[in-house]
């Protein structure tokens, strides 16, 4: 069997939208390749005096709407396939809300929870070491991304100052407010989610209260998104995490199980309360709801899954949660899949609120954020709708579409150096 290669997936999706709209492989094929590459070794010094070597990678997709914007990635799976498609796709996320950024992606293959902090900050103060001469507030901005978190951010954001002789908050966006951090950066993702959620019912006519909803996925993206859709009156019927999930079908208590994750301090197989039912990771996919969520990982929905899927609306809140085959067989169902890139693009709008403010020494408070934030997904939502009905397709084809001709453009007004 063929191994599953997350970047010809995203080049698979890219091909299709250009189809679409008649744009020939010439105006758009450098975003067929990233602009640059780079695979790092960081030799660090463990807690028992042991030297463990790690490998990290950079990948700047595309500048060609401004400095590479993108997350850095803690996971035992990363390699440069998945570091690539991920980049790729924040090309993308950012021209579909029009914001002044290209896309880039980082990542470090380990699993985070088996290091302690001492080791996890000696591991990021390396490769932030490493990939130095290719970051900067002008020309690569870091995030955090999956295992990664505000902290990791600080340590970045300090490594980088500290080499540079000044305070170079720019350098990063998510990190903790007392350093630099925008109010309201943490909810972001999960907010924009409840937000492009609301938005795609509201499309459909739909009451979003009573709506039924499975959320895969209880980290910060997915938590948020939960507790946020359920304090519209959605019906939560579903979580889960990396230990399993719960299940009750007139809805679990959200607030309760999110107060007893506190942040993944603990796991939801150790979470009990009357009328739930325990299922896996696979059972919350084709589990009865209205509003599927994959807040997790990447292919999660895949052609073995995709047509015992009961959800009529995907909002996709982790990156890449649906392979090529699986959209098709979603397609033909009648299932609407709302894109990652569009609905996950809460985060990286409001780090570019965080960029803002750090370029120009100004905070702005959280309303004023969220409102800001609020107003550019509810464009963007529109505007891939848009897209999707002129050209009588999906939505991830719309918001391709919609993506790729910002691209083209930029890439026709700029031209080729030297000509």
């Amino acid at each position: 069997m063929e191994k599953y290669n997350p970047y010809d997936n995203f080049l698979k999706v890219m091909e299709k939208a250009a189809d679409i709209i008649g744009l020939t492989k010439q105006e758009y094929i450098t975003l067929c390749y990233p602009e640059r590459e780079l695979k790092v070794s960081l030799p660090v010094k463990m807690d028992d005096g042991s030297i463990r070597v790690f490998e990290g990678y950079r990948v700047q997709h595309s500048t060609l709407r401004g400095p590479a914007k993108g997350g850095i990635r803690f996971h035992k799976d990363v390699d440069i396939d998945d570091v690539k498609a991920l980049a790729g796709m924040m090309s993308f996320k950012c021209a579909v809300v029009n914001i002044p950024y290209g896309g880039a992606k980082g990542g470090i293959t380990l699993d985070p929870s088996t290091l302690s902090k001492g080791e996890l900050e000696r591991v990021t103060r390396r490769y932030t070491s490493a990939i130095l001469p290719i970051i900067g507030p002008e020309k690569d901005i870091p995030a955090p991304d999956v295992g990664s978190n505000p902290q990791v951010m600080d340590w970045i954001m300090d490594t980088y100052s500290v080499n540079k002789g000044y305070v170079v908050p720019g350098v990063v966006t998510g990190k903790s407010i007392e350093v630099g951090g925008s109010l309201g950066r943490n909810e972001a993702t999960g907010r924009g989610i409840m937000i492009i959620t609301l938005e795609m019912l509201k499309t459909l006519g739909k009451d979003p209260k009573g709506v039924r909803i499975a959320v895969q996925g209880m980290g910060n993206v997915g938590s948020i998104a939960a507790t946020q859709l359920y304090a519209q009156g959605c019906i939560i019927t579903a979580v889960s995490d990396v230990s399993g999930g719960v299940y009750k079908k007139d809805g679990l208590n959200i607030p309760e199980i999110v107060a007893f994750l506190d942040k993944g301090k603990r796991l939801l197989k150790d979470y009990n309360a009357q009328g739930i039912e325990r299922i896996s990771n696979t059972d919350l996919i084709v589990s009865e709801c209205d509003v599927l969520i994959p807040a997790a990982l990447e292919n999660q929905i895949t052609a073995a899954n995709a047509a015992n899927i009961k959800a009529s609306v995907i909002v996709e809140g982790a990156n890449g949660p649906t392979t090529k085959e699986a959209d098709e067989i979603l397609a033909k169902k009648g299932v609407l899949v709302v894109p990652d890139i569009l609905a996950n693009a809460g985060g990286v709008t409001v780090s570019y609120f965080e960029w803002v403010q750090n370029l120009q020494s100004l905070i702005w408070d959280e309303a004023e954020v969220n409102n800001m934030m609020a107003k550019i997904m509810r464009k963007a939502f529109g505007d891939v709708y848009q897209q999707a009905k002129e050209h009588n397709c999906s939505l991830r084809n719309g918001a391709y579409i919609l993506a790729l001709k910002r691209m083209a453009t930029a890439f026709k007004l700029r031209g080729i150096f030297p000509g």
